[in-house]
């Protein structure tokens, strides 16, 4: 059991709206401590880590975290040792699809226009990883995930076929019920700290 506010449940009388949930799970992700927040991001950390073992994909796009998400970056670090090639997401334009660019552990770093940090040296790919972490503001039982709202991952996942093999990363206690939209992709797997 842990300290974290429970995340109100919605019911077909009254649903909870995104945007109230999106505010909900914000404020419910920044009361995490940093020691739990810590122990969770290495318990998400080496699942990823032994994911990759198991499934080998040629590439791997992964995030730079933002706004309280799990900091996976111990786990990029030993994803690059064992073989990994990791790519990072770059928002191009505003609602568009995103763009992956190749990405080293260590590189220098700027922030993007939407102040997101990126490589410095921007090398995009023409092609799009196989297999993708995808954070989660929140997620329901069915794998869909609740993002910040601007719509560039579910635009990234309608574009490619086949569709990346997609893990969403998020924290156990912000699972909640929500209805998906019809442009909504349920992701492949979610992995939480639990």
């Amino acid at each position: 059991m842990t300290s974290i506010p429970r995340i109100p449940r919605s019911d077909a009388e009254s649903p909870v709206r995104k945007a109230d949930l999106r505010k909900q799970l914000l404020a419910a992700r920044r009361t995490i401590s940093s020691d739990t927040r810590a122990a969770w991001d290495r318990a998400i950390g080496m699942q990823v880590i032994e994911w990759w073992k198991a499934e080998q994909p040629s590439a791997l796009g992964v995030y730079w975290p933002l706004r309280d998400e799990p900091d996976l970056h111990s786990a990029y670090a030993e994803l690059e040792r064992l073989g990994a090639r990791l790519l990072l997401p770059v928002v191009v334009q505003k609602d568009t699809a995103l763009e992956f660019a190749d990405w080293r552990i260590g590189e220098e770093m700027v922030k993007d226009a939407m102040g997101v940090a990126v490589p410095a040296e921007l090398r995009l790919q023409a092609a799009y990883p196989p297999a993708l972490l995808v954070p989660c503001l929140g997620f329901n039982p069915l794998g869909y995930r609740l993002g910040y709202g601007g719509g560039f991952y579910d635009r990234t996942l309608a574009r490619y076929e086949p569709r990346p093999q997609t893990l969403g990363i998020a924290y156990q206690c912000l699972q909640a019920p929500f209805d998906n939209d019809d442009h909504d992709v349920a992701l492949d797997r979610i992995i939480t700290e639990a």
